[in-house]
């Protein structure tokens, strides 16, 4: 099989993750352990025991799925499971990253626990909120954005008819409101501590660029696709430019589906907790082979075939 991988972003995560597969496997242990000596803290801990509202804290949130997924992807690496392209939403191009060979696991790590810090204090500096709105098109949430009093954007494009909100708590309100008025056949907020992907991150995006360029970098070995462009590339310059852009950008995961679509591959996997991913994927691509691997089970149900 010909396998894109996909890795999820904030808001997978749930108390247990990855318990199970420190339990069973090797590679697992090794990468919780060696993510503890990094972090400082103990990463196991949140994961495996929660509790849901330490787990939930950004700059705990973010490393703590990088860890599980990149453990994931190393038990199938092992097992000589290889993607032909990857991919992440948010927080999971970090973890695209690693797959591809750009990043190591301990790079990778420290970059996404910087991430996770300033995100979750610039949340704190200026506060704000995130919804999905679903049911209505994304030119039709781009204008509610755009006349809505305050600062609010379209942040991310999940899939047709599902699109998230962020901005200042108010006006990501009022645009809540008028998407019901509209029509929108759901409206849910999501549980997160900052307005992401909106312009209260743009103060993230130096202090991440530096640490970025002082990082070391690969070549991929398979194309990477940003959220930024939607795009597959390798050319890592434009892979460091989508990482500081990402902050501020919208999430083009709709596009990037389409375009994984038109390569040749003849399925996804999801990688890391939860099963979001996989939603969308059924919702953009009809027919389109998908699957998730999150616990030990998983594993071997893929070596099943």
């Amino acid at each position: 099989m010909r396998w894109a991988f996909l890795f999820p972003g904030q808001g997978s995560q749930y108390v247990g993750m990855g318990a199970d597969l420190y339990e069973r496997s090797g590679t697992a242990r090794e990468t919780y352990d060696e993510a503890v000596d990094v972090l400082g803290w103990d990463v196991r801990e949140v994961s495996f025991e929660g509790p849901e509202e330490a787990l939930r804290a950004t700059d705990r949130t973010q490393p703590a799925i990088f860890v599980h997924s990149v453990a994931v992807w190393r038990i199938l690496e092992e097992r000589g499971v290889s993607p032909e392209v990857v991919a992440g939403h948010s927080l999971g191009e970090y973890t695209a990253l690693v797959a591809a060979g750009c990043l190591s696991f301990e790079e990778g790590l420290k970059l996404v626990a910087l991430r996770g810090k300033l995100m979750h204090e610039a949340g704190e500096r200026r506060p704000g909120k995130m919804a999905a709105v679903i049911g209505l098109a994304d030119d039709e949430v781009r204008r509610l954005c755009d006349e809505a009093e305050g600062e609010v954007v379209a942040a991310n494009f999940n899939a047709p008819g599902q699109v998230v909100v962020s901005g200042e708590a108010g006006a990501v309100d009022r645009v809540v409101e008028r998407a019901r008025r509209h029509g929108a056949r759901r409206v849910v907020l999501l549980k997160v501590s900052g307005a992401f992907h909106s312009p209260l991150m743009e103060e993230v995006g130096e202090a991440l660029k530096e640490a970025i360029d002082g990082t070391t970098w690969s070549e991929p070995r398979v194309p990477v696709i940003p959220n930024v462009t939607a795009r597959p590339t390798k050319d890592t310059a434009e892979l460091k430019r989508c990482l500081v852009a990402q902050l501020t950008s919208p999430v083009r995961w709709t596009e990037t589906l389409y375009a994984l679509g038109e390569m040749e591959v003849d399925g996804a996997l999801e990688l890391g907790p939860g099963h979001v991913l996989q939603g969308l994927v059924r919702r953009t691509l009809p027919g389109f082979k998908v699957a998730g691997v999150d616990m030990w089970e998983d594993v071997e149900r893929l070596e099943e075939g």
